[in-house]
């Protein structure tokens, strides 16, 4: 591991983080009470309770720890630390595969799909960070002419818990070893903790971006949008190339001018060449979620607009508002210089006809294009 990923976290780089202070209990697998990413939790949260449980015991259920509290479970994963994106074969996937370093996120955004996945507010991080180093070395090591874009922010905020876990810290240093991976971090918060763990071009920190108001009124605890893209600039200049998604765009009143203001934002900050890669999604969810949401006495702007059952099951927007909506925003984000990194997320050979023109075969596969961002130089 690099040496850097072991040194304590320093303070000017650490987040406000009020989602801690929701938390009200740890649990800790048994067998993992003396990793260092358990260590660490304990150190920096030293007021919260702890109860030790055995490998294979199922938690106590949320009922004990009481309405609206989040639990944080430090658990031994018994899974596939690396697997690959769950895309359909329907839609166009980008490819990526998954760090599983964690499930659920404690910033609670209202359209969020974890919300569909995870019925429990519970927030797991797998602390058993020794196994899940030899398996990616193993994975990583197998053939040094493969290239690899991972990521660990498809099940939960790559960055939400890092000032207890420290987690994201330790896998950038371990893979500042690894040429042929680049590691993206995904998130709605501002931590630079892990910068001077990681080599630069071996991260690719990335920030989910919305207009103003769905920021203001859909994302509590997260930072603003001006923040993440401060943070964006920060990163850009210490060599790292840098990711932004707009996933999901929302249909709300004044959608149109927010997503102006935001590209305005991005290039007051950012200079085309830093971007790596930029994604563009509408909201689409299971339909037992969406149902959920729609019943709920203030539904989330997500919700605006008319959905159909698209090609995977899901909810999706109507597909003449969907391309409306690429449209303007891929509009905007050109003009500002931005071009070859624009892409869809999990869309239709016709949705990215009518919105770039060509499909994804033009820049040589989806997966293919966005490898080759993330090791652009």
């Amino acid at each position: 591991m690099n040496d850097a990923a072991s040194k304590p976290h320093p303070a000017n780089l650490l987040p406000d983080a009020p989602w801690l202070d929701a938390l009200t209990e740890i649990w800790l697998d048994a067998g993992v009470v003396n990793t260092p990413v358990a260590k660490r939790v304990v150190e920096r949260l030293p007021g919260l309770p702890r109860r030790v449980i055995e490998g294979g015991q199922a938690p106590p259920g949320p009922e004990r720890a009481g309405p609206g509290n989040l639990v944080l479970h430090l658990k031994k994963y018994r899974g596939r630390f690396l697997r690959p994106c769950p895309g359909t074969k329907n839609y166009r996937c980008c490819g990526y595969r998954i760090v599983h370093i964690g499930e659920n996120c404690p910033l609670a955004c209202s359209y969020c799909i974890l919300r569909g996945y995870f019925r429990e507010r519970t927030l797991t991080v797998f602390a058993d960070t020794e196994a899940m180093f030899a398996r990616l070395d193993v994975a990583f090591s197998r053939d040094k002419n493969r290239l690899f874009r991972v990521g660990t922010g498809q099940f939960t905020d790559s960055l939400a818990l890092e000032a207890a876990t420290g987690l994201s810290r330790d896998l950038v240093g371990f893979l500042a070893a690894y040429d042929n991976v680049r590691l993206e971090l995904k998130s709605k918060i501002v931590d630079l903790s892990w910068l001077d763990a990681a080599r630069p071009g071996s991260v690719l920190p990335a920030w989910s971006l919305n207009t103003p108001e769905t920021t203001r009124r859909e994302e509590p605890g997260a930072a603003g949008i001006e923040q993440r893209l401060a943070a964006a600039k920060r990163c850009a200049e210490a060599g790292f190339k840098v990711c932004l998604h707009f996933d999901p765009l929302i249909l709300a009143p004044g959608w149109e001018e927010g997503y102006a203001r935001v590209a305005a934002m991005i290039f007051d900050y950012l200079k085309p060449d830093q971007i790596a890669y930029v994604s563009l999604g509408s909201f689409r969810t299971m339909p037992e979620l969406f149902a959920r949401l729609a019943a709920q006495p203030e539904p989330p702007r997500c919700l605006g607009g008319e959905f159909v059952t698209g090609l995977d099951g899901k909810k999706r927007l109507l597909r003449p508002l969907r391309v409306a909506q690429f449209r303007h925003v891929a509009g905007l984000l050109r003009r500002g210089g931005l071009d070859r990194q624009l892409y869809l997320c999990m869309e239709s050979d016709e949705v990215w006809k009518a919105v770039f023109g060509h499909t994804p075969r033009k820049l040589g596969g989806l997966a293919n294009h966005l490898l080759a961002r993330a090791f652009w130089k």
